[in-house]
């Protein structure tokens, strides 16, 4: 068993799905291991102090930062990366084979993004990645067949842990029947690819259901940057032309996890809109089946993966027509809306944080004790 543990990753004040993830994965891992410690990844300066649990701060633009960081994680049993393009420095975040090549403690990489068809600078950084570490996790089956057949990684060398979600048995079980306007949910960081100007355009046909579309959070940071509020003025702007403002409400907030709980629980259903064929994962999609809530999605790979057992619908890309239909179908039918309910709370056990946490626990004993023998 591992008696210490380190997380590189973005990591609270940091508003982002990757540092939520290893906010939610410290805090249950936490409870099994005596020592486990966080270096946060931040961009240009040293951030604001967060939890006690931060042990070193990576600062990308800075090298003195760097090597102060990897020395830490050096003092650890195992590290825990957890990527994405873009969080690390270089082009696409490349200079992550800098920071894995220092390292001397064993590796597992947690790939959050698995492309179809990467550039060949990304296809390079998930191939020495996958070759630096001892195992790699993906949080999908199909970003593990992709790894595998796409890219030449063995399939040995990679294991399937899901995403982790919020414990919703409390609050799903006490949720009341609605007898008011039905929720329609939608949240996370605002961006183009989001699809959400597909969903607000199925609105005028569910004017008969007289829903609450609610769409919750910030705008993603590099969005904020490069675009302001464009994309986030343009759904208000095209709510107001469809005539179904008094549908939409749209709110600029980042959800903790206890305000995220309460507002998935209120939901009659969740709606991902989502652009992108090659979504391998998605935080919100298992938050939703998480909580037992019916799920309309476009075929993105996850849903693909997750839903068609029947805890929702799959619709095509950039479809209103396709998308309203399949809110009608759920929020008219409270027979079908259940079953599909039903079915997801079957799927919860194995989402919840607490078993991904063990699982990640179980990989960690493994990888410990077989560099042990080896050193031996």
């Amino acid at each position: 068993m591992p008696k210490s543990i380190a997380l590189l990753s973005t990591y609270p004040p940091t508003q982002c799905g990757l540092a939520t993830f290893t906010a939610a994965l410290y805090d249950h891992l936490s409870t099994s291991l005596a020592d486990v410690g966080v270096v946060r990844v931040l961009n240009d300066q040293i951030g604001h102090p967060s939890r006690p649990e931060v042990v070193a701060q990576l600062v990308t633009a800075s090298r003195t930062s760097v090597a102060s960081a990897i020395a830490k994680l050096n003092t650890f049993d195992a590290v825990i990366i957890q990527h994405e393009y873009g969080i690390y420095g270089g082009t696409d975040g490349v200079d992550v084979l800098d920071y894995v090549g220092a390292l001397t403690a064993p590796l597992i990489v947690v790939m959050h993004t698995v492309l179809t068809e990467p550039t060949p600078l990304r296809r390079r950084i998930l191939v020495e990645l996958a070759g630096a570490a001892q195992l790699v996790v993906t949080m999908t089956e199909t970003a593990r067949t992709r790894l595998i057949n796409g890219y030449g990684i063995d399939a040995h060398h990679v294991v399937v842990i899901p995403h982790g979600a919020i414990d919703h048995r409390g609050l799903t079980e006490t949720k009341p029947t609605s007898t008011g306007r039905p929720v329609i949910l939608t949240w996370g960081l605002l961006g183009p690819g989001k699809g959400i100007e597909w969903a607000i355009d199925a609105m005028p046909a569910l004017r008969h259901l007289n829903p609450r579309y609610l769409v919750v959070g910030k705008t993603h940071p590099k969005v904020l940057e490069r675009d302001g509020q464009r994309y986030r003025n343009s759904l208000i702007a095209r709510a107001q032309r469809l005539g179904v403002s008094d549908l939409v409400e749209i709110t600029d907030k980042y959800l903790e996890l206890s305000e995220l709980a309460e507002l998935v629980t209120s939901a009659d259903v969740v709606l991902l809109p989502y652009d992108s064929p090659d979504q391998v994962t998605s935080g919100v999609l298992i938050e939703a089946v998480a909580a037992a809530r019916p799920v309309v999605a476009t075929a993105f790979p996850h849903a693909t993966e997750l839903l068609t057992s029947g805890s929702g619908l799959t619709v095509p890309r950039r479809d209103p027509q396709a998308i309203a239909k399949a809110l009608d179908r759920i929020l008219s039918d409270k027979v079908f809306a259940a079953g599909l309910a039903a079915h997801a709370a079957t799927q919860a056990p194995a989402l919840r944080w607490d078993a991904v946490a063990s699982r990640y626990h179980e990989v960690l004993t493994e990888l410990v004790a077989e560099r042990r023998v080896a050193i031996a």
